[in-house]
């Protein structure tokens, strides 16, 4: 069962790979043996304390500082990559923000388009350049990470945040049409994990009325949401592409 999740020989790029949800993927594909890349935007010191924990396991990883808004910023990190590791295996987009709440009718044009910029067109970004090096290992892996918001709708101004996770939904799945058999795609949907994000966007008392929202009594952690994206990374899941993956607790059920 240990070979099915042995990364070992493999490069694994994960943004927002400094923090919270992104932070927990990186050191799980490099407790498995993948060296990682680590993207991050403007926390260098928590991007470099993930380095220091990547290390500590026995694997490497290289910091890639982007705005991934900016094309030739978004291209820069998978370029540096390459030079540093010469392959690329596994592409985490888990970057993303809501940036500003806003209700649809109230929303601002840029800020639409700020928030697409920053949850969807970052990832379109990164991933065009991340595929002919995928596809050359012929045993690509692409994970999405999406948002409960998909399944329940934007709620006190997420709406637009939401929309753009259902584009990345839809980009997920047609990614994994289109680079089947060479690379598979998928995606999660975590629900309520406990991360800086919810400190920013939550209220403490929200968080509590999360908790009594969700069938298993708590909301997530990271590691949780993490240990699915290695199983979609990894032998394990070799016949699994296209699928959408919910780690929420039951909050949401299909």
């Amino acid at each position: 069962m240990k070979d099915l999740f042995n990364l070992s020989g493999k490069v694994a790029l994960v943004t927002g790979g400094g923090t919270g949800i992104g932070k927990a993927i990186a050191i799980a594909l490099a407790r498995y043996g993948a060296k990682i890349g680590i993207h991050y935007h403007s926390s260098k010191s928590d991007a470099e304390q993930t380095l220091v924990e990547i290390e500590m396991l026995g694997s490497k990883g290289i910091l890639l500082q982007a705005d991934l808004t900016v094309e030739d910023q978004a291209n820069s990190i998978v370029d540096k990559l390459i030079s540093e590791f010469g392959r690329l295996d596994i592409l985490v987009n888990n970057a993303g923000s809501p940036v500003k709440r806003s209700k649809i009718e109230e929303c601002p044009v840029e800020l639409w388009k700020n928030v697409f910029d920053v949850n969807m067109t970052s990832a379109f970004m990164v991933t065009k350049r991340a595929i002919p090096h995928l596809r050359k290992t012929k045993n690509g892996s692409i994970v999405n990470i999406i948002s409960l918001s998909v399944q329940t709708g934007g709620a006190n101004g997420a709406g637009p945040y939401a929309a753009a996770k259902g584009a990345l939904l839809v980009f997920t799945r047609t990614l994994a049409r289109e680079l089947a058999p060479e690379i598979r795609t998928n995606a999660v949907c975590p629900g309520v994990i406990e991360t800086r994000h919810h400190e920013m966007f939550s209220t403490p008392e929200r968080m509590q009325e999360y908790k009594m929202e969700t069938p298993l009594g708590r909301n997530g952690k990271s590691e949780e949401v993490a240990s699915t994206v290695l199983y979609l990374v990894s032998n394990a899941a070799s016949f699994v592409n296209g699928a959408l993956i919910d780690v929420n607790g039951g909050r949401f059920l299909r």
